[in-house]
């Protein structure tokens, strides 16, 4: 019988401790496409990666026109000349493949403009929500944009206007 008045006793405690706890719900996408700065940055973000992808697609253009050819052509050519014209094909081939993988591959041109331009930004967003969550004493701040699922979250607890008002964005 002690036990259960003690086990009752616990949870009871346990329940008023976890009631107890500040928390918040913020949109990070939200507060991030509602600032200027993070448009401009994805805007040139676009235009880098459009520049980049031009610059693929050319040499792919010109990698299928030397196939197209190359596949016209090879029944003509002597065996020297068709290993020649393959191993042309396989540099362009190796070539179009180095670009695409220094562009836009993991850690390439594209993640680290996006770590230039964007980073900071995000920064800026994470310390707003820190000094907010340290001056009014939330335990937790949740963001409930891509990736973590809220499956119910109270729209009075959503701060996102709050992280925007404390980075002076309408």
């Amino acid at each position: 019988m002690k036990k259960k008045i003690l086990l009752a006793f616990a949870i009871v405690v346990l329940g008023l401790s976890v009631s107890a706890q500040r928390y918040g719900i913020v949109d990070s996408k939200y507060i991030l496409d509602k600032m200027p700065e993070y448009k401009d940055a994805q805007k040139k973000l676009d235009q880098f990666s459009e520049q980049w992808q031009k610059e693929i697609d050319d040499k792919q253009a010109a990698l299928d026109k030397m196939y197209k050819n190359f596949e016209a052509e090879q029944v003509m050519l002597s065996d020297e000349l068709k290993k020649k014209r393959e191993d042309e094909l396989f540099l362009k081939e190796k070539d179009l493949r180095d670009v695409q993988r220094k562009r836009f591959g993991f850690e390439g041109d594209l993640f680290r403009k996006r770590q230039e331009l964007v980073k900071p930004i995000q920064d800026k967003v994470y310390n707003a929500i820190q000094k907010i969550a340290v001056n009014r004493q939330f335990d937790f701040i949740l963001d409930k944009s891509e990736g973590i699922t809220v499956i119910f979250a109270d729209p009075k607890l959503d701060r996102s206007e709050d992280v925007l008002k404390e980075l002076g964005v309408k």
